[in-house]
């Protein structure tokens, strides 16, 4: 099987979604580090139960957790493949401003020209501007 490294629009947006709240981030973060249960999770904010549930829905819906059943309990774990995913992606962003970055740089040690005389990159335009005026 081989395993889906592109996300589409739709799981991009889903992903930033579910990352734009600090609370599911955190949630994100907790379930990283173990497995917990929703009540566990529910028990380190002041919010209701049914508010968590919430943020877990959303983290869910993006994949970035899984959640199973185990009894009575529902259990959450973050989802590592997803995480890669949405890791590879932030690194094309980061890959893309780094390198107009650079450009920008480059640009900006660009000897610029003298001052009142315009730039040009054709040589030849200083000669024909010459020989116009004959």
């Amino acid at each position: 099987m081989v395993a889906q490294t592109e996300l589409s629009e739709a799981e991009v947006d889903r992903v930033f979604h579910a990352l734009a709240t600090s609370t599911r981030r955190d949630i994100l973060r907790r379930t990283i580090e173990r497995e917990q249960s929703v009540s566990t999770l529910a028990s380190e904010y002041e919010m209701s139960f049914a508010a968590v549930q919430k943020h877990v829905a959303v983290l869910e819906a993006a994949n970035l957790i899984v959640k199973r059943a185990e009894g009575r309990e529902r259990l959450v774990r973050a989802n590592p493949e997803m995480i890669a995913r949405a890791r590879a992606l932030l690194a094309r962003y980061e890959e893309l401003w780094r390198s107009r970055i650079a450009r920008l740089d480059d640009l900006l040690a660009e000897p610029s020209p003298p001052a009142g005389k315009p730039a040009s990159t054709d040589p030849t335009s200083s000669q024909r501007n010459e020989s116009q005026g004959d």
